[in-house]
C-alpha cells in the first residue's frame, strides 16, 4: 500500500502513527494491497477554504475526503484487475482536531487517527447523511480504531 503523507499545516504530528492508522484501516477494508493514497495537513486557512469551495461549509473543518473517480476504486480481493487502485486524498486540520479532542477529553492524537480513519471510511463509499450510513459508518469506525489500539497502534 502505497501512503503519501505531507504536514502543511505548521503543526507537529506523528505522521508515523496516522500512516499506521491508516494503512490498518484500508487493510482491515480489504483494499487491495498495490492501492494508494495521499494524507494531506493543512492549516486552518487552508482548510476554510477547501471547505467553502467543495462543500459549501462555512469556518474550517476537522477532515474532508476527495475520493478519486468512482470507477477507478478497488476495494479488494474480489476485484478483477492488477492496477494500483487510486483511493484518494484525505485532508486534515490538526488544529481543528486539537480543539475536537480537548472537547471529547482525548489527545490531539487521538483524534488524528480517528479522522484519519473517518475520511478512509469516506474514500471507501461509507457516508453518514442517513442514521442508518451513519450507524453503519461510525459502528465501522469504532472497530477499526479498536482493532488498531489492540495491536499496539503497529
Amino acid at each position: 500500500m502505497s501512503i503519501e503523507i505531507a504536514n502543511e499545516s505548521g503543526v507537529e504530528v506523528d505522521s508515523d502513527e496516522i500512516l499506521a492508522v491508516a494503512r490498518h484501516a484500508l487493510d482491515e477494508m480489504g483494499v487491495n494491497p498495490l492501492a494508494e493514497l495521499s494524507i494531506l495537513l493543512v492549516d486552518v486557512e487552508y482548510m476554510t477554504e477547501l471547505n467553502h469551495r467543495w462543500m459549501d461549509g462555512e469556518g474550517p473543518t476537522d477532515v474532508l475526503a476527495f475520493p478519486m473517480d468512482e470507477g477507478s476504486v478497488d476495494h479488494g480481493p474480489g476485484e478483477s484487475g492488477n492496477e494500483p487502485a487510486l483511493l484518494g486524498d484525505i485532508v486534515l486540520c490538526p488544529e481543528v482536531a486539537a480543539r475536537q479532542a480537548s472537547g471529547a477529553g482525548h489527545s490531539t492524537a487521538d483524534e488524528l487517527a480517528l479522522l484519519t480513519v473517518h475520511g478512509a471510511l469516506h474514500l471507501l463509499g461509507y457516508d453518514h447523511a442517513e442514521p442508518d450510513e451513519e450507524r453503519e459508518m461510525f459502528g465501522l469506525q469504532a472497530r477499526l480504531l479498536e482493532s488498531w489500539r489492540a495491536a499496539g497502534k503497529q
